[in-house]
């Protein structure tokens, strides 16, 4: 188990004061048996005249900002502390339904009504790209098992396109994103969503937060922190919802903290808002996000008294 700080802050900025409307925000990680949140802190200036809380139709938590107030910047300071911890059984080898897990996958009658939206293709396929890429991961052993597929997927696109930071922006279609060989974490987790889909299982949108442990950010890049990062959550028919990081080829929870899980990434948004005034007023907006590991404490040694 590992206690982990994030701090997120963002700042818009105006050339003149402008007046704010209303503003939602996705910043509280969302709490299960693998990450516990222990506190929770929001500063927003200038401070807005009211504040509440809500849950969306997937369960993530959205707060709603309203202001009566102008001004020339407006900014977010959310600071989370929780326990987080790496689930490492991703397929149980006891699971009575573990055939479930090879291709074409099939999942339990009373789950697949719940599910049926987030395996559903969103994106036009005219010449059948797509549906051959998703597939080329099928031959990579003789029995095609979820895992496997989803290990192999999550790998090739690490390996094989180009990580490029943007910022801001709806993230490319899963066609562009092959096309041009690169994109940002959210196009990356784009592509596999659509990826999964075709092969028949159901994927989600994740955004959260990135750790990066002191020891591998010398011997290894890893691509997503300073900012919000993006992957993917898919429901294997035996075992669950298991995460995968194309971005960083990883796969499992470990070093990813959740926040928001959708099925399109226009539901997974981590702030956005309204302003009225002159749109050359606008400035920019700035992001900084700090993911840390709190030191574990030192025992004190005790002296221990022999016994005759």
């Amino acid at each position: 188990m590992t206690i982990l700080t994030v701090r997120h802050i963002t700042r818009y900025r105006y050339a003149e004061r402008v007046r704010f409307g209303e503003h939602h925000m996705m910043f509280r990680p969302r709490e299960s048996y693998d990450q516990r949140l222990l506190e929770t802190r929001l500063n927003i200036s200038p401070r807005p005249a009211d504040i509440r809380y809500f849950h969306d139709v997937f369960g993530n938590t959205i707060g709603v900002a309203r202001f009566d107030t102008r001004g020339k910047e407006l900014t977010f300071d959310s600071f989370n502390r929780l326990e987080h911890l790496p689930e490492a059984t991703l397929d149980d080898p006891a699971s009575p339904e573990r055939d479930l897990n090879t291709f074409p996958f099939v999942y339990p009658p009373l789950d697949l009504p719940d599910l049926r939206s987030s395996i559903a293709s969103q994106f036009a396929d005219p010449k059948g790209t797509m549906g051959a890429w998703s597939r080329r991961f099928l031959a990579i052993q003789e029995k095609a098992d979820a895992l496997g597929v989803l290990t192999a997927m999550t790998k090739a696109i690490h390996a094989e396109l180009e990580y490029i930071h943007r910022a801001s922006g709806e993230p490319q279609t899963p066609l562009e994103t092959l096309k041009r060989g690169s994109g940002t974490c959210r196009d990356f987790a784009v592509l596999m969503l659509e990826g999964a889909r075709l092969l028949g299982l159901a994927a989600r949108f994740v955004s959260g937060y990135l750790y990066v442990p002191e020891r591998e950010k010398s011997t290894a890049r890893r691509f997503g922190s300073g900012n919000t990062h993006a992957w993917v959550r898919i429901y294997m028919p035996s075992g669950g919802w298991v995460e995968f990081d194309p971005t960083n080829g990883l796969v499992g929870n470990k070093d990813l903290i959740r926040v928001a899980i959708a099925r399109d990434p226009a539901q997974a948004l981590p702030l956005s808002g309204t302003w009225y005034g002159n749109p050359t007023h606008y400035l920019g907006m700035d992001v900084k996000v700090e993911v840390r590991a709190e030191a574990a404490p030192k025992l004190r040694s005790r002296g221990v008294q022999g016994v005759s």
